[in-house]
């Protein structure tokens, strides 16, 4: 029988980077800018966050209730939706690949915004 020793040992191999390394779920820190976006007073009434992945990208779908009172609800409702698919949304190890406004319901005093979005890992 005969063996082959190739000259290299365990130190020359290529390693993975752990999976322990990915990010967290940059929900809290996206709702955090849609309220500040929205300004005083607002409130998130509902959000989910579930794992996503294509063949290239891996992230997180984001599906959220915002709420947005106070006097000047409506022009603030207008403001925030304004351009929104074109909004720089500052997340660590992640970017928004796409958000949009679902549907919207007003009301007398308040409104709800029902938002779509989709974060990305960034490697």
């Amino acid at each position: 029988m005969t063996s082959i020793h190739h000259g290299f040992g365990e130190s020359n191999l290529i390693r993975n980077k752990g999976i322990g390394n990915r990010q967290g779920d940059p929900l809290p820190r996206l709702l955090d800018l849609l309220l500040a976006r929205a300004g005083l007073p607002a409130t998130i009434e509902r959000a989910t966050s579930r794992p996503w992945a294509s063949a290239l990208f891996e992230g997180r779908r984001h599906v959220i209730r915002l709420r947005i009172d106070g006097p000047d609800y409506l022009g603030r409702c207008a403001a925030f939706t304004k351009d929104l698919d074109s909004v720089q949304w500052p997340l660590s190890g992640h970017f928004v690949a796409d958000i949009s406004l679902d549907e919207g319901h007003v009301g007398m005093d308040h409104a709800c915004l029902d938002l779509s979005a989709l974060t990305i890992e960034d490697w």
